[in-house]
């Protein structure tokens, strides 16, 4: 896929998704339903990846977390 076919995807997952559940929940019941629809049109996805910092060679191993 190229670049623009993935973001074609991404966004009409999102629109899929928004329209299906409608406004007010949880920022958890969409991440779930817009991580289930990118998988089934194809894309390999991973939620809530940790993210370290490192500050004066300190790490914090999960100090982030990225939603996708």
């Amino acid at each position: 896929m190229t670049e623009n076919e993935i973001s074609y995807q991404i966004r009409s997952a999102i629109y899929e998704v928004y329209f299906a559940l409608g406004p007010g929940l949880l920022e958890s019941s969409y991440e779930f339903a817009l991580k289930h629809e990118l998988e089934t049109r194809g894309l390999n996805v991973k939620a809530q990846v940790k993210l370290s910092l490192n500050y004066k060679d300190v790490i914090w191993e999960d100090a982030y977390r990225i939603d996708y």
